[in-house]
């Protein structure tokens, strides 16, 4: 299987957080090395591949958001526009001029706009344009015509096809956290040439752009020895100092900080330098906006460590990356879990 390729048709589809179906069917059928694969209540897919290794197998659990930001419909106006609001942290200043498709009883094409620059007062010139004065035009002119197929309420999405800049970088939307999805598929890729002794749970997470929903519920339900949250992490780009970014096609980030297990760290580490494998050092003072933190706290708590895949433009629909960057990311994971056992994982309960 073509994991880029899949990545592409993940990217693609429309699964905004709390209605990720339509990115879910695809990643339950697509991952063709899992064991087992089923679904919770709260929506998270969970991926079993079963380890070598005897009765009271260590388990391992991978963890990346499926869900992306998005808009919802809040009121449809007389004159058949569509106001809106953002489901997630949405770039407003994106937003004017994109082509969305609205997910009403069928699915409308839109365009955003706003009132045009030259009859803008010399004040509103100089500022991005407000989330209340942005609307939807899906080419209907009265109230009712809209109403037949659209309701305060439904979703829309940014309509955006993957982009191939040079190399091997693309641009596309939802790659937040996609991109992470990909590298857990990379890596039980990789795990079916190597023996590992753990069970390997890779779960694409709901609503992890609402409040890290998805992971809280799967973890509980799982109750790993060990965690592994992948995302995605600002990108070296022009207007963020070095010291805050993560250089692309260097390999993924390896978080330290209150969220990490530090032995968890060091044999991730030591794995990059073993084989060779590009990261960089992540240094992640404040935790708490990626599925690491929600798997770190649940129940009794679990040692965890956050990898990152360098992402440009985040939160906005032409987010940039590295393919090469997700293959190593699942990559080292896959070799990382390969050098796991008992032994490690029951050292993990002290520092």
């Amino acid at each position: 299987m073509d994991v880029k390729q899949f990545f592409r048709t993940l990217s693609e589809a429309s699964g905004i957080s709390g209605y990720e179906q339509e990115v879910a069917e695809p990643i339950k059928e697509a991952c063709l090395w899992a064991d087992e694969i089923r679904t919770d209540k709260l929506g998270n897919v969970i991926m079993l591949k079963k380890g070598q290794g005897a009765k009271g197998r260590p388990k391992i659990m991978l963890a990346a958001h499926m869900d992306e930001i998005g808009l919802i419909i809040t009121k449809i106006e007389k004159d058949g526009f569509l106001r809106f609001s953002t489901v997630g942290g949405f770039d407003q200043r994106v937003l004017l001029g994109q082509e969305v498709i609205v997910h009403g009883k069928a699915q409308l094409t839109g365009i955003i706009g706003a009132k045009p620059p030259h009859v803008q007062t010399q004040g509103e010139q100089n500022q991005a344009v407000k989330l209340e004065d942005l609307f939807i035009d899906v080419g209907y002119d009265t109230v009712g015509q809209v109403q037949e197929l659209v309701r305060i309420g439904d979703l829309a999405t940014i309509k955006r096809e993957v982009v191939d800049l040079q190399g091997s970088l693309m641009a596309g939307k939802a790659f937040d956290d996609r991109a992470g999805v990909a590298a857990i598929f990379e890596c039980f890729k990789v795990l079916t040439e190597l023996k590992h002794e753990a069970d390997v749970y890779g779960v694409a997470t709901v609503q992890e752009e609402v409040g890290l929903r998805g992971a809280v519920t799967s973890t509980y339900g799982i109750v790993p020895d060990l965690g592994i949250a992948i995302d995605v992490g600002f990108g070296d780009q022009p207007g963020l100092p070095e010291s805050d970014t993560i250089k692309l096609s260097q390999g993924p980030g390896v978080a330290i900080g209150p969220h990490v297990h530090p032995k968890v760290y060091e044999r991730m580490v030591e794995t990059a330098k073993e084989w060779n494998i590009n990261y960089s050092v992540d240094p992640s003072p404040s935790p708490g906006g990626t599925d690491a933190y929600a798997i770190q706290v649940t129940r009794a708590g679990v040692a965890t460590i956050l990898l990152s895949i360098p992402l440009r433009y985040m939160h906005t629909p032409i987010e940039t990356l590295d393919y090469e960057d997700v293959k190593r990311t699942g990559k080292l994971m896959a070799l990382f879990i390969a050098g796991l056992d008992n032994e490690f994982v029951e050292g993990l309960t002290c520092f």
